[in-house]
């Protein structure tokens, strides 16, 4: 067995591997490009070593496209896409003022969270509505 078709098979082999073990779906892609490389040394003896490399590469810039433009695309929406992002999920809550506004800052208690909050001055026990984000300061208005 020619040297060449053996190293891209096993090289193949090792990525849709390593796939396996730090799932993500790109190693998968270079895994294709690299069977690709291996069915073209395989059928067409005597590519020399830079050619391979080069196909490979090419290969695998291509799959890595097709995979984030026709696969990643297509893949379901979440129905709660601020679940890890806590601060955004909060948008919309209303809450009671745990520490008057004043000057700007104040302090709300949301769940079992105190969060440091800026807006119009209110005073304490006040309702107020979180409408943005700053870091981990929340942006609040008085609730209607």
């Amino acid at each position: 067995m020619r040297w060449d078709v053996f190293t891209w098979a096993a090289v193949a082999l090792l990525l849709m591997a390593a796939e396996t073990m730090a799932p993500g779906a790109f190693m998968l892609w270079l895994g294709f490009a690299a069977a690709a490389v291996f069915v073209g040394v395989l059928l067409v003896p005597g590519i020399p070593v830079l050619a391979q490399v080069v196909a490979f590469v090419v290969l695998s810039f291509i799959s890595i496209q097709v995979y984030r433009k026709w696969f990643r695309s297509r893949e379901p929406q979440s129905d709660r896409p601020a679940l890890n992002r806590r601060v955004a999920a909060l948008v919309g809550t209303v809450a009671t003022l745990e520490r008057a506004i004043d000057n700007g800052r104040g302090r709300v208690q949301i769940a079992d969270a105190y969060w440091d909050v800026t807006g119009p001055d209110l005073p304490a026990g006040a309702r107020v509505r979180v409408v943005a984000a700053d870091g981990m300061t929340l942006v609040v208005e008085a609730a209607g």
